[in-house]
């Protein structure tokens, strides 16, 4: 594994520790400014909608600077922005500096992803790209449940701060390991990478990638209330939880990774409908602490084994323009975060029970399986065509063909 990668996964660690953590703090933080538990949402929903602005914009700006100082001019705003939110005094300033630290998510991802998949061979690039999202993962099973101990015994500005020297930690991983690695054949053209998006394979994989993940996080936005009012956790145990959705985020990721690079597209069909499944069953199993806790790991798993084939899928379809199109990708993700933490919510408030979360993540799950067998078959469609095309030309008559030049030799020995 190049050192790079590890680079990449430490960078992915605090980024991922703070876009994760708040699930478990949103009791603390909506105490400590008089809000409600979904108006704390707003702190998921903000940092989410950050991403989806931040990964397009940043990479635009980004594209006359070299990958590797782009990634650490990234770290930089993300450790501003938790310093920020460490240290508001009041719910709005905290809700902006979410939205700094999210303006680093995408892009780094995205860029980190491009990086990743160029350091090793083309066969191995899903797993590259899943071994960066690794540190993603870990933090939820390290850095996330750490910081939500840290944010109810010592308070959760103090996991805030915590966050932000995690960024400092990725800033210099990143300055020693990751290589100057050259820029792309006459730089990054913005008219270039905008034209990706006229692919429609490329559209509908970042749709699914809404959708897939939008399931995840209907769920798992709230579920340190779900937990403590339907299962009868107590608020303590919360973190254990979020240990097991890490683990499951873990393995998940790897099994994508590795079974990307062999079969992508079944690899999504089962993991999707699988997660539609389990999302819906979770209705049922929330009622129990044994049932629950084997659920979020299965969440886990299921939803983050969609992650490198989605992200390869984008750079694969994305061909010779990656940049943008992989950021806006990860920008997508957080997208299907902010609406399934928005959907989430109205639920809630509408009085339908803290489980009512999971049938809006069962919902989005099913409607990105049906995106993916939608791609899957404009893909085998496009593909026949297209041997059909190269058959009709190897078997078209040969009086349909001109007559192939005669050798010389044959013309003179017949005068």
């Amino acid at each position: 594994m190049p050192l790079a990668l590890l680079a990449l996964a430490i960078g992915a660690f605090g980024i991922g520790t703070t876009e994760f953590v708040i699930m478990g703090l949103l009791p603390e933080v909506a105490a400590d400014y008089g809000v409600s538990i979904p108006t704390a949402g707003f702190l998921v929903t903000g940092y989410a909608l950050g991403v989806v602005l931040g990964a397009p914009l940043m990479t635009v700006l980004g594209t006359r600077i070299p990958r590797k100082r782009m990634l650490m001019l990234l770290m930089g705003l993300f450790i501003a922005g938790n310093v920020l939110s460490a240290l508001a005094p009041a719910f709005g300033i905290m809700l902006a500096g979410r939205v700094v630290a999210s303006l680093a998510h995408g892009a780094f991802f995205g860029i980190g992803a491009v990086v990743a998949a160029e350091l090793v061979v083309p066969e191995k690039k899903a797993g590259a790209i899943a071994m960066m999202f690794t540190g993603l993962t870990v933090a939820n099973v390290v850095g996330v449940p750490l910081g939500t101990l840290v944010g109810q015994t010592l308070g959760w500005r103090i996991t805030f701060l915590i966050v932000a020297a995690l960024g400092v930690l990725g800033l210099l991983g990143i300055a020693r390991l990751v290589p100057e690695l050259p820029r792309p054949e006459g730089g990054v053209r913005i008219r270039r990478e905008v034209a990706a998006f006229r692919n429609v394979q490329v559209l509908l994989a970042m749709a699914m990638t809404v959708l897939g993940f939008g399931g995840v996080f209907a769920a798992i936005t709230y579920i340190t209330p779900m937990m403590t009012n339907v299962a009868g956790f107590a608020g303590s145990s919360v973190t254990w939880l979020l240990v097991l959705f890490g683990l499951g985020m873990v393995a998940g990721n790897l099994i994508g990774g590795r079974y990307a690079d062999r079969a992508l597209m079944p690899m999504l069909y089962v993991s999707l409908g699988a997660l539609a499944v389990t999302l819906a069953l979770f209705t049922l199993t929330a009622h129990s602490k044994a049932g629950a806790a084997v659920t979020v790991v299965l969440i886990g798993a299921l939803g983050f084994a969609t992650v490198p084939p989605l992200q390869k899928r984008v750079l694969d379809q994305a061909a010779g323009a990656p940049t943008l199109a992989s950021a806006v990708n990860i920008g997508a993700f957080n997208l299907g975060n902010a609406l399934a933490a928005w959907l989430g919510g109205l639920v809630i408030a509408a009085g339908l029970g803290w489980t009512a979360p999971n049938w809006v993540g069962a919902a989005l799950a099913a409607s990105a399986l049906v995106l993916a067998l939608l791609s899957g078959a404009l893909e085998r469609r496009t593909a026949g065509r297209a041997a059909g095309g190269r058959a009709a030309a190897v078997t078209e008559p040969a009086a349909a063909r001109p007559a192939a030049p005669e050798p010389a030799g044959c013309a003179a020995a017949r005068h």
